[in-house]
């Protein structure tokens, strides 16, 4: 199992991307994994090498060749191919459960 983590955004290498997967368009030659509420800035990868999946609330990322993940406050990563599941950090409280906020 391959685990990298930038920020608030985990990617997880995974056996595969469900059947029901929906295949999602890129944005302005990316795919963005998360936004930043605060700052505006966004972990993203270059759509050039890279398709992205939604499937029950999660995404997925098939990477053909290896990939960078960029973000404007942290150090990039290089994702090797393969595919891999999208995880967003939470933290509890005792009024909720939220997404931590990069």
């Amino acid at each position: 199992m391959r685990l990298y983590r930038q920020g608030d955004v985990a990617v997880v290498s995974v056996a595969g991307i469900p059947a029901a997967a929906t295949k999602l368009r890129a944005s302005k030659g990316r795919h963005v994994l998360a936004e930043g509420e605060v700052t505006g800035h966004a972990h993203a990868v270059s759509a050039r090498d890279v398709e992205m999946f939604e499937a029950g609330g999660e995404r997925f990322l098939q990477v053909n060749a290896a990939a960078t993940i960029g973000h404007e406050e942290h150090a990039p990563i290089t994702l090797e191919p393969g595919v891999y599941r999208i995880i967003h950090q939470v933290e509890y409280t005792p009024a909720e459960i939220r997404r931590v906020v990069d």
